[in-house]
């Protein structure tokens, strides 16, 4: 029995005593007569039925109040409450055998290995039975299996970046087609400032490190990365960033999005107030969507946060100033590149995407690396000693043009 109710028995109890808690009404000779008269009147239980109890019953009752109070009229527990009277003792041995050896094994994992082992016969203990038993043995034992989550907060501000995407509205651009929208933002765990969000209408790594270098060039590193596991976020592209702005990324245990709560939190006040209140109809564009967006982002971290004291995420943000990483103009630009590995041609070219590049003829037949830009604006080789030489695309006209360098075997005087 819960203890709601336990707490209505209790009620009901005593109001059907409460007439001579303050002493015996004038219209009653003696308390017999009351406890007589009140059982003929009944009183209704919690379950809302008209309930007769005896004389004596309700004699008990006003005993009970007048030696312990209100809590003697709580309904005890069963003596044997918990303990299973359908299992034998051999049967609680085998059960607290496999729990203490085997912590994880369920209920029903017991019950069918019981059943296997010819412990347990068809029709004699039902599984429930067993997980009733198995549920009391795991507060004996002080056992369990719920994973320790605990709410935790960084001290210090750009010590952890929370990033994660979510789906938007669609939005029907001038072409009259509608594509789905996704935003990618980023939130700084000690003081839920958002550092970093933007609209696109692809969910995938490149978009992802636009907002991270856009957050990177306003704010400096963080000096943690939480992400969930998405082909966006765990890829060698993304450890590679990590590394060159000297940050680390810890990627959350599959099927746990409490591990960043505080984002998905914060997409679910996003949805709340900006997108709730949205007219999706009023927007053609990106461009449009992503303004009102960054407006209403302005305004969330410049609003008082309960869980900060009453402070706004920016001032909370900001009042650390110096433990902000910043980044050189020139470090962001080489930080930001894609890396990838191409053969080069015995004519000197390789092909990204389908794009046909020139390299540099000391390249023909190897293996190179190469970095670029996310929209291929720029491209270069990583030479030997790590400096970057810029690369062309293939132009065949041009080259018909071109004198070709010849190699001489071994050079003299002419």
């Amino acid at each position: 029995m819960d203890q709601e109710k336990q707490h209505d028995i209790a009620l009901m109890r005593y109001s059907v005593i409460s007439p001579v808690i303050s002493g015996l009404p004038e219209t009653y000779s003696s308390l017999e007569a009351f406890y007589r008269d009140a059982s003929k009147k009944g009183t209704f239980a919690p379950d809302g039925t008209l309930k007769h109890f005896a004389p004596a019953t309700i004699e008990r009752w006003y005993r009970n109040y007048r030696s312990g109070g209100f809590d003697a009229l709580i309904p005890q527990g069963r003596v044997d409450e918990g303990k299973p009277r359908k299992l034998d003792d051999d049967l609680q041995q085998q059960i607290l055998y496999l729990k203490k050896n085997y912590p994880r094994m369920s209920a029903a994992a017991i019950f069918r290995q019981l059943q296997d082992n010819g412990s347990i016969k068809s029709g004699d203990v039902s599984e429930s039975t067993i997980n009733r038993y198995v549920n009391h043995l795991a507060v004996q034992l002080k056992t369990t299996t719920n994973p320790d989550m605990r709410r935790y907060e960084r001290p210090h501000i750009n010590e952890v970046w929370c990033g994660d995407s979510s789906v938007g509205p669609y939005l029907k651009t001038d072409d009259g087609k509608k594509h789905r929208v996704y935003i990618i933002a980023l939130i700084d765990d000690a003081s839920r400032f958002i550092v970093g969000i933007d609209v696109f209408f692809n969910d995938n790594f490149v978009n992802l490190m636009s907002v991270i270098k856009s957050a990177v060039a306003r704010y400096g590193r963080p000096q943690l990365f939480n992400f969930d596991n998405g082909r966006s976020y765990k890829n060698k592209q993304m450890e590679l960033l990590a590394a060159r702005i000297g940050s680390v990324i810890h990627y959350d245990q599959p099927y746990t999005p409490t591990q960043k709560a505080k984002i998905e939190r914060w997409f679910r006040t996003m949805k709340d107030q900006w997108m709730a209140g949205l007219d999706i109809r009023d927007f053609h564009s990106l461009d449009e969507l992503r303004g009102n967006l960054l407006a209403y982002v302005q305004t969330y971290n410049q609003s008082p946060h309960s869980s900060l004291k009453g402070m706004s995420p920016q001032d909370r943000y900001f009042s650390e100033p110096n433990l902000f990483h910043r980044l050189s103009e020139e470090q962001i630009g080489h930080c930001f590149l894609l890396e990838i590995e191409r053969k080069v041609s015995a004519d000197s070219v390789i092909t990204i995407d389908q794009t046909e590049y020139e390299v540099d003829c000391r390249f023909a037949k190897q293996r190179i690396k190469l970095r670029y830009s996310a929209d291929l604006k720029d491209l270069f080789v990583v030479e030997a000693d790590g400096t970057l030489t810029p690369i062309r695309l293939l132009n065949k006209k041009e080259n018909a043009f071109v004198k070709r360098e010849k190699v001489h075997l071994c050079r003299g005087e002419e």
